[in-house]
């Protein structure tokens, strides 16, 4: 899929659940949003069909996000289904990492290939502040889970919040040299403004080169992150809503009020 500015595009990022078990300060308030009603998410069975339909247009590349994606029951069943199609030859995993000691062999048995985890500092009172409810612990061992799975290379999320944990980036960038592990620096953003930043160590941010879509819980593809369209699969159908999600893909995103962090997964 070729869009207006030349750029392919193949990589398609599914929310798969708005809800979560963190509560972190740059992603949603502390008394948490308003969740979508049960009957309105989209069932296993239809994102596979928009994802087939999809390949038939150039999808190649999945990532699975939320809210938080362990959270969604079964979710290693649609693991399983999503490497089935053979034309997607990856698929990966965004993720807080709590529920991964219980998970990740499954997740890579399924055809999980790989995972990134957020983790903002190694200061257990300071990850308890920003993320409101997890603690550092529990993160830690999913980490290791997943280095014990092999989902990898697994990749460090780590946002830069401005007044909060500077002083943590060393700390964070020594445990992931130790580890193995790839790091990502995420400057924090405004959806409603529109203001937005390249990834220090990724390739998102950099709307000249930018290759994806998203496909909200609830059946949206959009766009681009920082923008108000969205096409429903539901109403539009599956084909027309990737043309025209495709077709009217913005340059560069200008801000949005029609999803948050939250429920569209970054």
């Amino acid at each position: 899929m070729l869009d207006r500015y030349n750029r392919h595009i193949n990589y398609l990022r599914i929310s798969v659940t708005d809800r979560c078990n963190f509560r972190c300060q740059y992603c949603m308030p502390a008394e948490g949003v308003p969740l979508k009603k049960h009957e309105d998410i989209l069932s296993f069975d239809e994102i596979i069909d928009i994802v087939k339909a999809g390949t038939k247009l150039g999808l190649t590349k999945i990532r699975l996000t939320g809210g938080e994606p362990l959270v969604r029951k079964d979710l290693s069943l649609l693991v399983k289904m999503l490497s089935d199609i053979p034309e997607i030859t990856d698929i990966g995993l965004t993720t807080n990492g709590v529920l991964l000691p219980k998970y990740a062999k499954q997740l890579k048995e399924a055809g999980l290939k790989r995972v990134n985890i957020s983790l903002d500092t190694l200061d257990p009172i300071k990850f308890r502040k920003i993320t409101r409810v997890g603690e550092l612990a529990d993160v830690l061992r999913g980490i290791d889970a997943a280095l014990e799975a092999g989902l990898l290379p697994v990749k460090i999320n780590f946002v830069r919040i401005p007044g909060e944990n500077k002083t943590d980036e060393q700390a964070v960038r020594d445990f992931c040299q130790k580890k193995n592990l790839k790091l990502r620096f995420i400057r924090q953003m405004d959806l409603r403004t529109g203001e937005f930043y390249s990834v220090e160590g990724g390739k998102g941010g950099i709307c000249e080169i930018c290759n994806r879509l998203r496909l909200t819980a609830d059946g949206f593809i959009v766009p681009c992150l920082h923008s108000e369209l969205r096409f429903s699969t539901r109403e539009l159908g599956i084909e027309k809503a990737f043309k025209q999600a495709v077709q009217f893909k913005p340059e560069k995103g200008i801000g949005t009020s029609t999803h948050e962090f939250s429920n569209i997964g970054g």
